[in-house]
């Protein structure tokens, strides 16, 4: 019990980090990333916040998972409906926290955008290290993955290219030319995995936070007992 405790409570840090490095990643003003993409134009165009609208499409990716998978989803994940409104309310309070950074000139630029990926890279470690749930965008991901057969990172790669596609529609659409995306929605894309991967290889923490989930060990034979089979 104090494990599962344990897991939950990192998980749910992972969480709220992920959402300091969203916010982190748009305030470098060069465009936001690939999952946040269309929540953010929608945003710069209507009165709902970042958060509000992350909320809403979140929501929209929790309900498709049971419709996909059918028997096959298991209805603990119902439980991403609270990751979601944690995860989409301090995606506001974070961004209200950075009110005051309006980084200037692109080098200045580039630097928040590589904190920020580095922020959103290890709060994914952390959540994903845990393994209790999935947040809804991972959630459904597995889940397209699960009805096609096709592996998970190359749904993963389609998922996120097909949520700039639309961002980028509704940008030209609402603003007749980019708003909202730019080089930080190509970079955040590209290197916050580079990031995970070196958390997960390097961080004793993301290590002593996986052998939290308890593994059933192999179970023993009885000398003799393969001959008797």
């Amino acid at each position: 019990m104090v494990n599962k405790t344990l897991r939950y409570l990192f998980f749910l840090i992972g969480v709220l980090i992920n959402s300091f490095g969203v916010a982190l990643i748009t305030k470098a003003a060069l465009g936001t990333s690939p999952i946040s993409s269309v929540p953010y134009v929608l945003s710069l165009r209507f009165a709902p916040t970042l958060g509000e609208f992350t909320f809403f499409f979140n929501l929209i990716f929790i309900v498709l998972q049971p419709i996909l998978l059918r028997r096959r989803y298991k209805w603990i994940q119902m439980l991403q409906i609270v990751v979601n409104i944690v995860f989409s309310w301090f995606i506001d309070v974070s961004m209200n926290l950075l009110g005051w950074l309006a980084p200037q000139g692109i080098a200045v630029q580039l630097l928040v955008l590589l904190l920020g990926c580095a922020v959103l890279g290890f709060g994914i470690s952390v959540e994903v290290a845990p393994d209790v749930l999935r947040v809804p965008g991972e959630g459904l991901v597995g889940a397209l993955a699960a009805v096609t057969g096709i592996r998970f990172g190359t749904v993963k790669i389609g998922f996120d290219v097909a949520l700039v596609a639309i961002a980028l529609i509704l940008s030209f659409a609402f603003f007749r030319g980019l708003n909202g995306l730019g080089l930080g929605t190509v970079v955040s894309a590209l290197i916050v995995g580079w990031f995970v991967n070196q958390y997960n290889a390097r961080l004793p923490l993301i290590a002593r936070i996986a052998r939290l989930v308890q593994k059933p060990a192999e179970t023993e034979l009885p000398a003799g007992a393969d001959q008797a089979a």
